[in-house]
């Protein structure tokens, strides 16, 4: 019970002298979100209402749930955008099919976070590297903020089929610029900025809110042309059963899986940074999934749209003091109070604030000096991240997405394939053997070849392995003797692996060649006894050190000694 409700574990162990924090970070994340919950609302192509909506019961079934003490979960940029980018070309953005759709789709996103986390599938994140998430967010930031030139700018612009078409109308309409509206969002934004610079301890968000508020009142801004929220609906979201049907979730899975697995890999990133401070508890992966899962799922229920773990939100909950869940649950309940009785109060808001919110938080989105990094380090992955953000920007949303994955899985298929293999000498006055590439004045042999593969054995890269094998024996030339293969690194073999070994040790005793292994690990050591390659091989001929291989073939009449270490090896038949 525990494990399934960690929000028990917390009340039992819970501390009075948490409360303070608790409270503290609770309010200050509370009327960060609000303002905050609505700007996303628009971006996902929702009445700004519903970002309030995603900012309750999500709340609270999450921190019944969830393992983290300090993740805070609601309304993010990044996923309303796939949302907005997904469900707007099925239905038209904001009509009531829109809005049923975007509520369908939470739930679908929760079910899969329950399946996934009960089938303890947490590892699928994996597939999604970090360059390819980068290029996607830095392009989604850039979209991101374009889909916000009409609020800044104060005049219609289409959604355009690319991004480039929206900026293109922005700049032939630019002379349809309302003044009065861009005045508000840059000065929104400069304040915005100034607040963050200043470490403020009053959320920049609510600043600009109020202050908007008051200028539309004082100033009947309205009547210059600044688009305002409008009417806001009082009271709490209606309990209503999402429309699902076979059609809508064939439509919306793609979309759904692709949201949740970013959703899980964003929450759990930022869970577990949290975490390093924090000593007192442990994140456990599948029931993060399952948490988030049924979070999505119940606030789909009460017309939430996908939510997820936010980093900028978790930090401020974490430095202003949270303790536990109870700061998300104070949180929550601060979103509650405002939905009952202060809603009317944001009928004057500008909508160009709410614009200067999304501009400054997606701003930390566009990862140039992760750019920079990958170009001086990994230039493969720099070109990876490069070709997802273009991907992105050109095609959109799910196809940059699409063409990150399958960049990532070409990648890691690639690699697996054609794995690193060194050759190695003797470090002079020692009994160690390293890569010659990278050592200086190692003691090499013309009449041996050590040889070590630095991968798995599968039958993906059993053809590198026989063309790396026979190229490098070529060129060693006529004087060889005896092949060493350190087979350390090798942590796994399949069936088309062993066969592999089979036939290479074949053509080595056709060439006249001796061959030892070094270094066999016990599972491997196993599966080679199965498939009879020990007996082929020669149990004399396997050792546990690249050393004691080579000892033995400058003095093959230590057999006694050999044999020993031979025994030595069988009696630890399960070793890793």
């Amino acid at each position: 019970m525990l494990e399934r409700l960690p929000l028990l574990k917390t009340i039992s162990n819970y501390n009075k002298d948490h409360l303070r924090g608790d409270l503290s970070a609770g309010l200050t994340v509370g009327v960060m979100l609000i303002p905050q919950g609505m700007a996303y609302a628009m971006i996902a192509g929702l009445p700004p209402i519903y970002g309030l909506y995603a900012s309750t019961i999500p709340i609270i079934i999450y921190a019944l749930l969830g393992t983290s003490q300090q993740l805070a979960v609601g309304p993010a940029a990044m996923i309303a955008l796939l949302t907005a980018s997904g469900i707007g070309s099925i239905a038209k953005t904001g009509s009531e099919e829109y809005i049923a759709l975007v509520i369908a789709l939470a739930l679908i996103v929760g079910v899969i976070h329950i399946l996934l986390g009960f089938l303890k599938m947490g590892f699928l994140v994996n597939f999604i590297s970090r360059p390819v998430i980068c290029g996607f967010t830095s392009a989604a930031a850039i979209i991101i903020f374009l889909s916000q030139l009409k609020n800044l700018l104060g005049f219609h612009i289409p959604r355009g089929a690319h991004t480039f078409d929206t900026l293109t109308y922005a700049v032939k309409h630019i002379s349809e610029t309302n003044l009065f509206t861009l005045f508000i969002g840059i000065i929104a934004i400069v304040i915005l900025k100034a607040l963050k610079q200043m470490k403020s301890v009053i959320p920049g968000p609510i600043v600009i809110v109020v202050l908007g508020v008051l200028c539309v009142i004082i100033f009947g801004l309205q009547d210059y042309g600044v688009s305002i929220v409008g009417s806001v609906p009082e009271g709490l979201p209606a309990f209503i059963v999402p429309e699902i049907n076979l059609d809508i979730i064939t439509r919306l899975s793609p979309l759904a899986l692709i949201i949740a697995l970013i959703i899980f890999m964003q929450s759990i990133a930022v869970a577990k940074a949290i975490q390093l401070s924090h000593k007192d508890y442990k994140i456990i992966p599948n029931q993060e999934l399952i948490a988030l899962g049924a979070a999505n799922i119940v606030g789909s229920f009460f017309q939430s749209f996908p939510i997820t773990g936010g980093l900028a939100r978790t930090a401020v909950n974490d430095q202003a003091g949270a303790k536990s869940v109870f700061a998300s649950l104070i949180t929550a309940g601060l979103v509650i109070l405002t939905l009952l009785f202060l809603t009317p109060l944001f009928s004057n808001l500008p909508n160009a604030v709410l614009a200067a919110i999304i501009a400054v938080a997606v701003y930390s989105l566009f990862n140039y000096n992760e750019a920079k990094y990958l170009w001086q380090t990994h230039k493969s992955d720099f070109w990876m991240m490069a070709i997802t953000f273009g991907a992105t920007l050109a095609f959109g949303i799910e196809k940059g997405i699409f063409t990150g994955v399958i960049l990532s899985l070409g990648m890691m298929i690639y690699k697996t394939t054609r794995p690193h293999i060194a050759e190695l000498a003797k470090i002079p006055g020692s009994e160690a053997y390293r890569n010659v590439n990278r050592f200086a004045a190692l003691e090499q042999r013309a009449d041996l070849l050590i040889l070590r593969w630095d991968a798995q054995l599968y039958f993906a890269n059993v053809s590198s392995f026989k063309d790396e094998m026979a190229k490098r024996i070529e060129q060693k030339g006529p004087n060889l003797q005896a092949l060493v293969l350190d087979m350390e690194s090798i942590t796994d073999i399949d069936s088309s692996g062993l066969h592999a070994i089979e036939d290479f040790v074949d053509d080595i005793y056709e060439s006249g060649l001796k061959l030892y292994l070094a270094g066999v690990r016990g599972p491997v050591r196993d599966l080679m006894v199965k498939g009879a390659l020990t007996k082929k091989i020669g149990k004399s001929n396997f050792f546990l050190s690249v050393n004691n291989a080579v000892l033995h073939h400058d003095h093959p009449e230590e057999q006694e000694r050999q044999n020993m270490e031979y025994v030595l090896q069988t009696n630890i038949k399960s070793a890793p």
